[in-house]
């Protein structure tokens, strides 16, 4: 990984934990339950961000390396890859 998308990762993702632990915080104190479920989506959607910037760092190094590689089962790995990401994210359909 790329360092500056590793440093903005790890940022995200420490911001993401603290932010969790205020949603345990909130429904141990028994916040409204509509307030709880706006900070966990909060939280859903800082992490598909997080997923965003390793998914463009991954193509723009590893994906790329490979594809100009000479090695055409190599190429057909990566993609693949690619392919089962978004296949279990549910945004692929064949």
């Amino acid at each position: 990984m790329q360092p500056d998308v590793k440093n903005d990762v790890i940022n995200r993702l420490r911001s993401v934990e603290g932010h969790v632990r205020g949603i345990e915080r909130m429904v141990d104190q028994d916040h409204y339950c509509i307030d709880v479920m706006k900070q966990v989506k909060a939280v859903q959607n800082a992490l598909e961000r997080v997923n965003s910037l390793i998914l463009a760092n991954h193509l723009q190094t590893c994906v790329t390396t490979a594809i100009r590689a000479a090695d055409s089962g190599e190429r057909e790995r990566v993609i693949e890859e690619i392919i089962q990401v978004f296949d279990a994210s549910g945004k692929l359909t064949r």
